[in-house]
């Protein structure tokens, strides 16, 4: 509905009017008044008269703009101007509403969750007033009973009313967003400059420490006099806790390395992230918790155990007990992992069935972690058997989790049944604790059963409660023992499982080093090798590639293609000696060689100077007979000629 003049439209509902510095919206319109609100104060909507409005830019601003060719005659016109006294009235556009008031428009959908919650629930508490708007004595009852309801002030609701009815935008109700830009004063940013430099440190000062030294270096003068005005410690506490971030808090305090280790948040899948089937399997190695002594009873130490526990079942795969850690100790894991496990068992007296450990191929995946093992090209070169090699980040544990677990559970089932007996308790390392290699009694043959017997038990017969089953799983009755979700991995698509020959294995994880042909032979590492067929490379010259076993120097194999050659030592003296021993031999031979060299140098000299001393003595003679050379040397035969049977009878 309009105000109607002549038959036409001269002022619209929700219309906005600027009358002096004031901008007014419409709210309703009846006879010859209309309901407004002051966009710019927020007040209350009151009725006003018509005629107390008037300006000279009615005419093409308004009302409409056709109205003087529709049939009203100028007469009327002026009729109606003269009586719209008072204040002078423009129409006002949104536009300039929002820039008087400074109101940005913005899209609901750039409000977030908590915006949008509180904008409809100020909507709410207006919405049963809105159609009662133009009744004063309604609208006053239902604001008391709107306050009563939501707990609020009635001011608050009128507040809302105001705010919304200025605007008719549902969006100028939600909050404003806290802004936290506000410039520091200079006592924050000496709160802040002391906070970094002495509390966010490695050094781990205190909050009264880090405040004191604030104080000494700010608020004191040259005489270390303290100021009349500083801040408190209150003070100081309240901007550190208020700017606090607890990552730049572990980081800055105990280290990134400490913070990947044990402080960062943990959200990622672990293991299921790249392990969704059989063949993924995890390494890692740890010093196990109990001394051990030799056969004649003397101590030796605490054992490495090495293991690969698959990260979809949780099997473990294989094992190495060794007193050697790095590249042997895997050499050791890859033999056990392809071994049979039944026969292995039988190798201690321990009795299995097959569906107990049934695990005799390389998983396709290894997922290690940073150890300097790992990372050699020692192990990487199992890469030539199709396996693929993943180095996990630092400090990762989570991400190889299954293993980690592993050694907590496997010498958990052994502690508790050998204490006494050389097992290492959490207070070893503190003052006056009792000495655990006193009560060391078992051997490596001994732990090594033990050990066996808790990883069958680890793999058959501890229950896994919380692996996440799928329907044909259920279906099929799969128990939850590591061993009976391997089986059943096995058949699944997807099962990564590598069939790899014992010779095979061995030769792939063996170093390698550089070969050169020669005349003399296949040189490497200092001695010669031979092998028929190769006559061509012996004369040629050149390099290879070359594997070779450093506890047998007997026998080394060129690599060519991925095919593996024997080449047999030349020299017997080094046969079946190490690489370390025959290294020695050699290193022996020449500290010898290297101890003699003055001497030899001495003996030249020597030799010279005998061979000039005689040389002096000859007088040289120029005139030399040339003729019958032959005569005369039968002359010098007959009379050096000895007879040395007769000489040997005088000797003798």
């Amino acid at each position: 509905m309009g105000l109607q003049i002549g038959g036409w439209s001269l002022m619209k509902k929700y219309d906005l009017l600027r009358t002096g510095d004031s901008i007014i919206r419409v709210l309703e319109i009846q006879d010859d008044r209309i309901l407004v609100i002051d966009c710019i104060k927020h007040s209350m909507p009151v009725w006003v008269e018509v005629k107390s409005l008037k300006s000279e830019s009615l005419r093409t601003e308004l009302f409409h703009p056709g109205m003087l060719e529709s049939g009203m005659s100028e007469s009327e016109t002026s009729e109606f101007y003269s009586q719209c006294s008072g204040k002078e009235v423009s129409v006002c556009t949104d536009d300039e509403l929002f820039e008087a008031t400074g109101f940005t428009c913005i899209h609901i959908d750039v409000l977030d969750v908590d915006q949008r919650k509180v904008m409809y629930e100020r909507y709410t508490m207006i919405t049963p007033i809105l159609p009662f708007i133009a009744d004063e004595k309604m609208r006053s009852k239902l604001i008391c009973s709107v306050a009563e309801e939501h707990h609020v002030s009635k001011q608050t609701i009128r507040n809302y009313l105001c705010l919304y009815l200025s605007y008719l935008d549902v969006t100028v109700l939600a909050p404003k967003k806290r802004k936290n830009d506000r410039e520091l004063t200079q006592d924050e940013k000496n709160i802040r400059w002391a906070l970094n430099k002495f509390f966010y440190t490695t050094k781990k000062q205190s909050l009264m420490t880090a405040y004191t030294m604030m104080l000494k270096e700010k608020y004191c003068d040259a005489m270390g006099v303290l100021a009349e005005e500083y801040p408190s410690f209150y003070q100081f506490r309240y901007f550190y806790r208020k700017t606090r971030k607890m990552q730049n808090f572990y980081i800055s305090r105990d280290g990134l390395k400490n913070y990947q280790r044990n402080n960062r948040p943990l959200t990622g899948e672990g293991v299921q992230e790249f392990a969704p089937a059989v063949g993924v399997g995890m390494l890692d190695a740890t010093v196990c918790d109990i001394y051990l002594i030799n056969k004649e009873g003397n101590l030796v130490g605490r054992p490495i155990l090495t293991a690969c526990i698959d990260a979809y079942s949780g099997l473990c795969c294989g094992y190495s007990l060794s007193w050697e850690g790095g590249v042997y100790s895997l050499r050791g894991l890859m033999l056990n992992i392809i071994a049979d496990k039944v026969a292995w068992c039988k190798r201690f007296g321990i009795s299995i069935q097959k569906e107990d450990w049934d695990c005799d191929r390389l998983p396709g995946t290894f997922v290690t972690d940073m150890g300097s093992e790992y990372k050699s090209e020692n192990f990487e070169q199992i890469a030539e058997l199709g396996v693929t090699v993943v180095n996990l980040p630092s400090y990762r544990p989570e991400l190889k989790g299954l293993v980690e677990k592993f050694f907590d559970l496997l010498q958990g089932m052994y502690k508790k049944h050998l204490k006494g007996k050389g097992v290492i308790e959490p207070d070893y390392q503190e003052r006056g604790a009792h000495d655990y290699r006193k009560d060391a009694c078992l051997t490596m043959m001994d732990f090594e059963k033990i050990i066996l017997h808790c990883m069958i038990y680890y793999n058959s017969k501890r229950i896994i409660e919380n692996f996440p089953y799928t329907e044909a799983m259920i279906d099929a009755q799969v128990k939850p023992y590591a061993s009976c979700i391997w089986e059943w991995g096995k058949s699944l698509i997807g099962a990564n499982l590598i069939n790899v020959d014992c010779r095979e294995l061995i030769l792939t994880l063996l170093p390698r080093t550089t070969g050169r042909f020669g005349r003399t032979g296949l040189k490497v590492n200092k001695l010669r090798y031979y092998c028929e067929g190769y006559t061509e490379q012996y004369l040629s010259g050149g390099t290879v590639t070359v594997a070779y076993n450093p506890e047998d120097v007997t026998s080394v194999w060129v690599i060519e293609n991925g095919v593996y050659t024997e080449f047999v030592l030349i020299e017997s003296r080094f046969q079946g000696k190490d690489l370390t021993e025959v290294q020695e031999i050699q290193s022996s031979q020449k500290d010898i060689a290297k101890s003699e060299m003055r001497n030899n140098l001495q003996a030249q000299i020597d030799l010279a100077q005998h061979i000039e001393a005689i040389a002096g003595s000859v007088n040289s003679n120029t005139d030399v007979h040339m003729k019958n050379i032959r005569n005369t040397r039968k002359k010098e035969q007959r009379r050096c000629h000895q007879d040395y049977m007769k000489e040997g009878s005088n000797h003798g």
